[in-house]
């Protein structure tokens, strides 16, 4: 019953497992079949254990007598087994020392290999817009040769692109170095551009210029007027400074001319490029700098002018370069720069300098003639007796009985050649002046006169012949330099006339010489009675010199004492001399 029933039994043998904890898991069957067993069966089962033993030992040795070789090679592939067991196993700790520079190894390649595809990626996008690329690496060379060509439209079109790409890739390398080349070949444009202004150019050009400069945007509008003011005003310094200076009236002319034509082009062209607006604009104010500099370049003619009218040694190229100025400052009138107002005091100094030099030259050759002067009876001059003062209110030809006096000749043509160069260029408002100086010239001569009285010991023929030279002084040479001064201004020679006070010296030597025998005027000369004229040298009747070589040496004693006389007369009227 409790047998055949299976329940049972599987609640025994788990009972019998619990109570036998030794057992293994593999050995868990046979107990569970032990606990199955009767007594009897039970009795019986170690015989029959020791069979089976006995049974599987006989197995065991025949198995082995009949494969020992196996178990030999068995045993030999254990040891041998062992021994690389062994040798792994070292190995195997060597692998594992290894594997962290293996890792660090692998990550390496990753990242090489990472970089190697990056770069690879960019060849690949460089091959595939090489040509669009080498197109923009070309705008360069293409920009320089169109401002080298003149192209100035196409190359500002080829920096605006430069430009934009700047802006718009900011962080790539290729296209700011690119920006920065285009900048360099743009201030080399800027440059050219500004050197055409520097140059002769019309108005049209000079527009387009500017439009160049507007596109660039270097200059605000007024750095720009500024900076076309500079240009165009090196260009006229050039023009000046390829005039020669050492021929100061070519440099004049050429100035003149130069500042006529040209600086009435530039202010027109000015206020046709920068025409300022109504509407209030700051930024197309100009702040007067066209006003400002076009007072510069009329100031730098004008002290141009100062500096080199006096090198001008003829009044016929004074009156020259006064008419050109003239008409200089009038065509200027039209732009608003007349400057015809401030040319007559320039002038005005130059022309008293230069008659002032030459009646001082005259002078001074008078004096040295005079030092050097012989007195001794020179040839009389071939003329008729009537031609001495006697010439007409219109003739300035001087007195033919001036050559018999090489002193007096001298300085009548001297003050004869101031005459010439005054005559060209008289200014009205230096009449009186200029007259002082020929009084002043007039009066030095008869100075000198007095004072060679003074100084030198004439002997009696010596004295008559000096006495004649200050009669021919007084009584020719100074109404005819008052005539002269006369047709260079009307009524001039009243002028001169009025300043006969300054021969009072010699008039008064002549008065108190009148005691003496003094030579007769040629004019007032008498016929001899066969009809011949009695020799006459140095306006002196030979007769007469001969006479008075005559006197006794008493006559010489007068002659001693009216020189002391006339010595303290000179010093009343000269107190300096």
């Amino acid at each position: 019953m409790e047998i055949g029933n299976p329940t049972a039994d599987e609640s025994s043998s788990a009972t019998m497992a619990e109570l036998l904890p030794l057992a293994s898991v593999s050995q868990q069957p046979y107990v569970s079949e032990l606990l199955s067993f009767t007594l009897d069966r039970l009795h019986k089962e170690p015989e029959l254990l020791r069979v089976d033993a006995e049974r599987i030992r006989r197995q065991m040795q025949e198995v082995a007598v009949n494969n020992y070789r196996s178990f030999i090679s068995a045993a030999d592939a254990l040891v041998s087994i062992r021994h690389e067991v062994s040798s792994i196993d070292k190995h195997l700790e060597s692998l594992i020392a290894e594997v962290p520079k293996l890792t660090s190894g692998c990550s390496e390649f990753i990242e090489s290999t990472e970089q190697i595809l990056e770069k690879r990626k960019m060849n690949q996008t460089l091959l595939a817009n090489h040509s669009t690329l080498l197109d923009l690496l070309e705008i360069p060379q293409l920009m320089d040769t169109c401002v080298r060509n003149g192209n100035y439209d196409e190359a500002l079109d080829l920096e605006a692109f430069v430009s934009k790409l700047s802006t718009m890739h900011p962080k790539l390398p290729v296209i700011q170095a690119l920006a920065a080349e285009v900048q360099e070949i743009t201030k080399s444009l800027l440059s050219q551009l500004l050197q055409k202004l520097r140059s002769n150019i019309q108005l049209p050009e000079c527009l387009r210029i500017i439009g160049y400069l507007r596109r660039i945007g270097v200059y605000s509008e007024y750095e720009m007027r500024l900076q076309f003011l500079r240009c165009r005003e090196s260009w006229l310094s050039g023009i000046l400074d390829d005039l020669d200076q050492r021929n100061a009236y070519e440099y004049l002319k050429g100035m003149v001319n130069c500042h006529r034509m040209h600086l009435f082009d530039v202010v027109n062209q000015y206020r046709a490029i920068f025409a300022d607006d109504t509407s209030g604009s700051e930024e197309n104010y100009d702040g007067g700098l066209l006003f400002s500099w076009a007072m510069h370049q009329i100031s730098s003619h004008l002290k141009t002018l100062k500096v080199m009218l006096p090198k001008i040694t003829e009044g016929g190229s004074l009156s020259n370069i006064l008419d050109q100025c003239m008409y200089c400052a009038m065509g200027l009138g039209w732009v608003g720069l007349d400057f015809r107002g401030l040319l007559p005091p320039l002038f005005e100094e130059a022309v008293l300098n230069l008659f002032s030099k030459n009646m001082n030259t005259a002078v001074e050759n008078f004096q040295l003639v005079l030092d050097s002067h012989r007195w001794v009876p020179l040839p009389a001059v071939g003329f008729s007796s009537n031609s001495f003062g006697e010439e007409g209110q219109e003739d300035v030809t001087p007195p033919p009985n001036l050559m018999e006096h090489p002193p007096l000749a001298v300085f009548v043509n001297g003050v004869s050649a101031a005459m010439n160069e005054l005559r060209p260029c008289a200014p009205i408002s230096l009449k009186h002046i200029l007259a002082q100086e020929l009084v002043k010239g007039l009066r030095t001569v008869s100075d000198s006169l007095l004072r060679y009285n003074t100084t030198r010991v004439l002997r009696e023929n010596e004295s008559v012949l000096f006495l004649s030279l200050c009669r021919a002084f007084v009584e020719v040479a100074y109404p005819h330099c008052a005539t002269c001064f006369g047709r260079c201004y009307p009524g001039g020679s009243l002028l001169i006339t009025d300043g006969n006070h300054v021969f009072e010296g010699l008039n008064r030597l002549l008065t108190t010489s009148s005691s003496r025998q003094l030579p007769k005027r040629v004019r007032s000369a008498e016929t001899k009675e066969n009809g011949d004229s009695p020799v006459v040298e140095n306006g002196v009747v030979v007769a007469d010199v001969n006479e008075a070589e005559n006197k006794n040496v008493v006559e010489e004693d007068n002659v001693n004492n009216t020189s002391s006389e006339t010595q303290n007369e000179e010093q009343t009227v000269n107190p300096k001399s």
